[in-house]
């Protein structure tokens, strides 16, 4: 099947190593950022390789998660797309990309790995049409 890369961009370097861990214990192999800076240089060098985006919004300084989702779904059109936040999802729908899913800090990490598998099922079905 080959390798189902996901980038993960968390500035809290804790949350960021404890949901890299429950990815890859969910078959998920990860790049992880610790800011939009260096979430959108891996996505410039070569966005086509993720299969999924998971970013929280707040980023500190630099480029938001907003920004993040918004600059994969430019250089992939059907890239799937999880935003976590404690305090922006009143803007989810305003920012977010579309079809994309927004986890409430704090939220259980199955719903994190559930909702990367969904998200990138729903792109594969829409890439290849459904089964005959």
């Amino acid at each position: 099947m080959g390798t189902t890369l996901v980038l993960l961009v968390d500035d809290d370097a804790a949350v960021q190593t404890m949901l890299g861990i429950e990815l890859s214990h969910a078959g998920f192999e990860i790049v992880a950022a610790g800011d939009g800076t260096q979430a959108l240089a891996e996505l410039e060098s070569d966005a086509a390789r993720f299969r999924a985006v998971v970013t929280d919004i707040r980023l500190g300084t630099g480029p938001d998660g907003w920004h993040v989702g918004r600059r994969a779904r430019e250089l992939v059109s059907d890239m799937p797309v999880v935003y976590m936040t404690g305090d922006s999802t009143h803007d989810w729908s305003s920012q977010g990309v579309p079809e994309s899913v927004m986890l409430a800090k704090p939220f259980a990490p199955a719903q994190l790995v559930t909702a990367v598998s969904t998200l990138i099922t729903n792109a594969d079905t829409h890439r290849t049409g459904p089964a005959p």
